[in-house]
């Protein structure tokens, strides 16, 4: 499968089966997706295995930042959670905005590459996803922050992903806008009406030359016959 076959097959899967990917699976995978842009090769990410009862601890942590007295079971929807960290590193040129796109982009190949590979896969986030108890769950350190979490299991059989609406190309690829747009707009016209003028332009030189040849040439011949019949 090509990387554009690949990329026009995949889907969300918001309904997973209960096997996932081995770590060694993983690893291939999470080195592939680390091939992505990245400004000065920081590395401003890094990712989290949730398995077993690593997600027990999750639903408890979202039940404390939303509190709730009973532990969350949504950690619990997929066999393996692969939390997204954006690790941000020291740097003058690179940004922080900038670092996080890495990180997000990191991600998304995962995403697709797990895809491809025969796994069913969702990101999922929450307005949890960047609190305190959650942060304190995964040992962030101050300067990460978690962008959410990669629900991964195999594709049941019989379920269908979830929907995805095609793509208008044509309008999301646009041309940079115009600074002046009557200007452009009129251009042709002006074009137009300035190829007129020199048109006209030429041939009114060309008749006012004729017409100066013709007067030269009467008066030659004038000349010339008074000459040839003196009085």
């Amino acid at each position: 499968m090509s990387a554009l076959d690949a990329v026009r097959a995949r889907q969300s899967w918001s309904k997973v089966g209960d096997t996932a990917p081995g770590r060694e699976e993983l690893l291939a995978l999470v080195a592939a997706a680390g091939r992505v842009a990245d400004h000065s090769s920081l590395r401003p990410w890094r990712l989290i295995e949730l398995r077993g009862a690593d997600r027990e601890a999750l639903g408890a942590a979202i039940a404390q930042a939303q509190g709730d007295d009973s532990p969350s079971t949504k950690p619990l929807r997929a066999p393996l959670l692969i939390a997204v960290v954006a690790s941000y590193q020291p740097s003058e040129k690179v940004p922080r905005w900038e670092q996080e796109a890495v990180a997000s982009g990191v991600a998304h190949v995962l995403s697709l590459l797990l895809d491809e590979a025969g796994w069913g896969v969702i990101w999922r986030t929450g307005h949890y996803t960047r609190s305190q108890p959650v942060a304190a769950m995964h040992g962030l350190a101050d300067d990460e922050e978690l962008l959410g979490w990669l629900y991964v299991g195999d594709k049941p059989p019989g379920k269908s992903p979830g929907r995805r609406k095609a793509v208008d190309a044509r309008r999301l690829l646009t041309r940079l806008p115009s600074t002046q747009p009557a200007v452009a707009a009129a251009e042709p016209a002006e074009l137009a009406e300035n190829e007129k003028k020199a048109e006209a332009n030429a041939e009114k030189k060309s008749a006012k030359k004729a017409k100066k040849k013709a007067k030269k040439a009467a008066k030659k011949a004038k000349k010339k016959a008074a000459k040839e019949n003196p009085a």
